[in-house]
């Protein structure tokens, strides 16, 4: 079972990952594409704040 250090270190690629994907998508006015990798954007923040990780300085999208 991974440590709560891997489940946020995973989290946070994931999170960076899909900040780049919503940009590409909110420039390329992807609507449908932008509205369900905010989904997983939302799930993330949520997962990474409940694990204590400032994300004042990496949250490119501010949502």
């Amino acid at each position: 079972m991974p440590s709560g250090i891997e489940v946020t270190k995973q989290a946070l690629d994931d999170f960076k990952k899909i900040q780049e994907y919503m940009l590409i998508a909110r420039e390329e006015n992807a609507a449908k594409t932008y509205a369900k990798l905010k989904k997983e954007y939302l799930t993330l923040k949520a997962l990474l704040r409940v694990s204590g990780v400032n994300l004042a300085d990496i949250d490119e999208i501010k949502e």
